[in-house]
């Protein structure tokens, strides 16, 4: 007899003492196990009778009516630890009647889980597998393919290929149109069975690589659009910046003004005119200004005219101070030498002299 975890079995046990003395009649209930001993799991005796699994009392039980001949025993909520060899042993008077029942106690499959392993491309091959973690050996798979949403049940495809040692694995070869669908897996064994499905969808390249193709586009487009308008605000910023940093702007890159070198020759020469045109007020200011006392000895005009610089000059020039230039000593006989006359402002004017005003700071070159 083959039951199922946590159903009720029923072991049968009939006898003919039934007609005899009733206060003789015993019933016993014997179990052996391969592993272990034989053990009485319930007793009829004396008009009473006695379970002695006290832990799970009233789980064993006599299910008939024992005095008028059915001693059949019941067992409520099997597990896998009942299963063995039951014995019936009915006594009467010297009598006995033996009947024995083997009682296999079985789990049936938990619900298996089906998935996929492959590319489901056009051409590729494609391993589905199907698995159940409980139940009691041996659990058999089944492969089936479901038509019309699971309403027909049909064969696999012709290239499809059976594991011939682990049959919960098929293999669908050289995928096509035709074999997508939904399959179907059965684990089953003497008790039960379960099942799981699972469905193959085509997936054609050509369509993978157009769609591929049209996302990639599309996200090209959209930033090559951001770009460009990030640019021309870019663009605007910048210019709107230059326009109002360029009038505060000082660059450093920018040319100093050309500056205008002038030689003191030349300067002297191009005052004379003005010296010239107001050669009284000079005079006048000569005559106001100059110190009393004996004048520096300055450099010969002749020789500042012919080499346009002058000898040299002290680092610290002194203040302003008249320029007269040396009259030539007129030639008279050997006889007697008397020193030159002093010649006044208005003679030297006459004789064309030119008064010169010397600035503090005099350079070689002037700076226009």
């Amino acid at each position: 007899m083959k039951r199922v975890v946590g159903d009720n079995a029923t072991l049968p046990c009939h006898h003919q003492f039934w007609a005899g003395d009733a206060p003789t009649l015993d019933i016993e209930w014997l179990l052996l196990k391969p592993s272990s001993k034989q053990r009485v799991v319930i007793t009829y005796f004396a008009g009473r009778v006695y379970d002695p699994n006290e832990a799970e009392e009233g789980r064993l039980s006599l299910a008939g009516d024992y005095l008028k001949g059915d001693a059949s025993l019941l067992i409520s909520d099997l597990s896998l630890g009942d299963s063995g060899e039951y014995s019936c042993k009915v006594k009467n008077g010297g009598k006995y009647q033996w009947s024995t029942v083997n009682l296999i106690v079985q789990v049936k499959p938990s619900k298996p889980r089906c998935w996929m392993e492959g590319r489901l491309l056009e051409g590729s091959d494609v391993k589905m597998s199907c698995k159940s973690t409980d139940g009691s050996d041996p659990i058999n798979y089944k492969w089936e393919r479901l038509l019309d949403k699971g309403k027909y049940v049909g064969k696999l495809p012709p290239l499809a290929l059976i594991d011939l040692k682990n049959s919960e694995i098929v293999t669908l070869r050289n995928l096509t149109k035709e074999s997508a669908g939904v399959y179907k897996c059965t684990a089953s064994n003497d008790v039960g069975e379960e099942s799981c499905t699972v469905e193959v969808k085509m997936h054609y390249v050509r369509g993978m690589g157009v769609v591929a193709g049209a996302v990639v586009g599309v996200s090209f487009g959209v930033l090559l659009i951001i770009l460009i308008i990030w640019l021309v605000f870019r663009k605007k910023e910048k210019k709107k910046y230059e326009e109002e940093e360029t009038p505060n702007e000082i660059r450093e890159d920018a040319e100093a003004p050309k500056a205008k070198l002038v030689k003191p020759n030349s300067l002297s020469s191009s005052r004379s005119g003005s010296s010239r045109s107001g050669t009284s007020s000079t005079q006048s200011m000569v005559h106001t200004t100059a110190p009393r006392g004996p004048r520096a000895r300055l450099p010969d005009v002749a020789a500042l005219k012919e080499n346009g610089q002058p000898p040299s000059f002290p680092q610290q020039p002194p203040a302003y101070t008249q320029v007269v230039p040396k009259t030539p000593e007129p030639r008279t006989a050997p006889a007697k030498l008397s020193p030159p006359p002093k010649l006044s402002p208005g003679n030297l004017a006459r004789m064309g002299a030119t008064p010169v005003m010397i600035p503090a700071q005099t350079q070689a070159f002037q700076t226009v």
